[in-house]
């Protein structure tokens, strides 16, 4: 046996035909994946050395994105959305940006809510915390946790409306998109207004957009918007990535009773009737909604938690998803296509 047939456990294929760059020497084995997975490196070992039948190896996890189709330096983006608000999409978004660069990737956080910014008090940023401007027309991102992080939240107060109308709305996404010195991300996540508008059409147009993960909750009208969400991306030739489905379970904190409130496996026949992933399941928990009212991501307060693992989870299949559509060619360029019906 040898490392390179090992099955990835994200993608389901062979490390040889996936071009995983392998190097050893004697028990030391440095393996480098297109997705970031540090956290997974004492399991990978595991797996590795009952995979060669041996107890002697050092296993040395390398992460290298594929090569990007974003922006600048910026490699990849990531579009979180949803067909309607409510499901958890600001939460999920965050999350997952911290998951990944908790997982060893550079990533970059844009909040693209104009109307309803939410980020800069889910990380827990004053708010009278405003970004450096240099070189008077460039805004320098809100370091927080580790993410370089832009929100309209910075600019405005909490108490001031955006009474924009569409094109205005546009252009302060296109300011806060390319006037950001990102600099050098792996990822830079996304988080949309819900519903499929002007704001994502402007996104699609601008920038060209890797892939987008759909968060829902396992409500009929929930999933209906959600495939309408995954229909407008396709549109733009943005591949969807996955589905995170949120409040999908919940477990009574007093007798261990396990419950659907809103029903029960909704994402998973969305993903199969759309042929794309469920990327992870997240429970209806009290301590998701108390954290981020606190502006303490769950993430970062709570890092070995089973809810924890499942965002470090559903990022690593979407790191892991974005790779498999990079080497396949998949969404090669979005376009903007218009039809009369």
């Amino acid at each position: 046996m040898k490392v390179e047939s090992f099955i990835d456990p994200y993608i389901g294929q062979p490390w040889s035909e996936l071009g995983v760059k392998v190097m050893s020497s004697g028990p030391q084995v440095a393996v480098t994946l297109g997705y970031p997975a540090a956290s997974l490196t004492p399991k990978l070992a595991q797996d590795l050395r009952a995979h060669l039948q041996t107890d002697a190896l050092d296993l040395d996890l390398k992460f290298s994105p594929p090569a990007g189709r974003g922006f600048g330096q910026v490699k990849h983006i990531v579009a979180v959305a949803s067909g309607k608000g409510g499901v958890g999409k600001s939460t999920t978004a965050v999350n997952l940006a911290l998951a990944l660069a908790h997982e060893g990737a550079k990533v970059g956080l844009l909040d693209a809510d104009i109307y309803g910014p939410s980020q800069g008090m889910l990380l827990g940023i004053p708010a009278t915390k405003r970004p450096e401007v240099q070189d008077e027309k460039f805004f320098v991102p809100v370091k927080a946790h580790g993410l370089k992080t832009m929100s309209m939240s910075y600019l405005v107060t909490d108490k001031t409306p955006m009474v924009w109308r569409g094109p205005m709305a546009s252009g302060a996404l296109q300011q806060m998109l390319k006037q950001t010195l990102w600099e050098d991300l792996d990822y830079l996540i996304v988080d949309m207004p819900p519903g499929t508008g002007d704001i994502q059409l402007t996104l699609s147009q601008q920038v060209p957009v890797s892939g987008a993960v759909i968060v829902t909750t396992p409500q009929d009208v929930a999933l209906l918007d959600a495939q309408k969400g995954i229909e407008m991306f396709r549109k733009v030739d943005v591949p969807c990535l996955g589905i995170v489905e949120n409040m999908s379970v919940h477990h009574c904190s007093n007798c261990g009773h396990v419950s659907h409130p809103f029903g029960d496996g909704g994402g998973a026949r969305v993903a199969t009737q759309f042929d794309t992933k469920l990327l992870g399941q997240l429970p209806l928990a009290l301590e998701i909604r108390e954290l981020s009212d606190a502006g303490r991501p769950l993430l970062i307060d709570q890092p070995d938690s089973p809810i924890a693992q499942t965002y470090l989870e559903a990022a690593r299949h979407l790191a892991a998803e974005l790779w498999r559509q990079s080497m396949s060619g998949a969404g090669a360029g979005p376009t903007i296509s218009l039809t009369d019906d």
